[in-house]
Order: C-alpha cells, then sequence, then structure tokens
C-alpha cells in the first residue's frame, strides 16, 4: 500500500486571482462607520432643534377641570430673565390619542426667571391627560 501525504495544492501564478493573505480589508467598515457617526450627529443637531433649548425648560404641574370640551393645564417654565416663551400644548385621551392642542405665548414679569401658568386647551372628546410639548423664545 502506498501511503498518501496531505500537501497544500500548488496553483500556477495568476490563474486564480490573488491569494488571500490573512488581512482583512477595513476600508468598507471604515467608511459606514464614518456615515453613521455623521448621520447621528445630524439626528441629535435636528432633535435638540426641534426639542432641547435649556433655556426654556417647561414641567407640567397639573391638569384639572377635564370635561368633554376642555381641560386645564398648569405649568412652569424656565425662561431667561425677564423672557417669554412660546409653548406647545396638547390633551390626550386615554388611549393616548390627541384630541386637542393649542400654542400660548407667556411672559416673566420683572426679572423672574420661572413662569406659573394655567392655560385652558380645548378638546374634541375628554381627555385623561395634559402635556407641555415643548418651549422656545417667542419671537
Amino acid at each position: 500500500m502506498s501511503e498518501t501525504r496531505a500537501t497544500n495544492p500548488i496553483f500556477p501564478p495568476g490563474r486564480y486571482g490573488r491569494r488571500r493573505d490573512g488581512r482583512r480589508r477595513l476600508a468598507g467598515p471604515i467608511i459606514f462607520a464614518v456615515v453613521i457617526a455623521v448621520a447621528a450627529a445630524a439626528l441629535t443637531v435636528r432633535l435638540y432643534g426641534q426639542y432641547g433649548d435649556p433655556n426654556y425648560d417647561a414641567q407640567i404641574v397639573r391638569w384639572t377641570n377635564i370635561t368633554p370640551t376642555q381641560v386645564t393645564l398648569d405649568f412652569t417654565v424656565r425662561v431667561p430673565a425677564g423672557g417669554a416663551a412660546k409653548c406647545g400644548l396638547r390633551a390626550r385621551d386615554y388611549d393616548g390619542a390627541e384630541v386637542g392642542s393649542r400654542t400660548v405665548t407667556v411672559r416673566a414679569t420683572g426679572q423672574e426667571t420661572t413662569i406659573e401658568a394655567s392655560e385652558i386647551v380645548q378638546t374634541r372628546a375628554e381627555a385623561f391627560v395634559g402635556d407641555v410639548l415643548k418651549c422656545q423664545a417667542a419671537d
């Protein structure tokens, strides 16, 4: 019996393309990571501009006087001294659907930096909860 030995095949040079040397190509994953980072930065800037101005921070205090046609929202807004804020208010039903909304402008008197406001939002159905969506500098 003849003994068979396992050996690596020998290919003619240039016939089967270039041989892999074990190194991976990193250009594709690096380009992909850069594109994702740029997209994340753009999304962050967009969302900050839409929702996040810390100079106009609003907090809902309570919602009261709930009827089938309105709800009263009590909220506070932090503004720069003597400033004004334009705030978006929303009323939602038990399922979370919006049943009313309103945009209001609240102004600080003197040099105060926190405004306490109470506003009525008209609704199409009975509200379950009220929200202050965002506040920004009033024009």
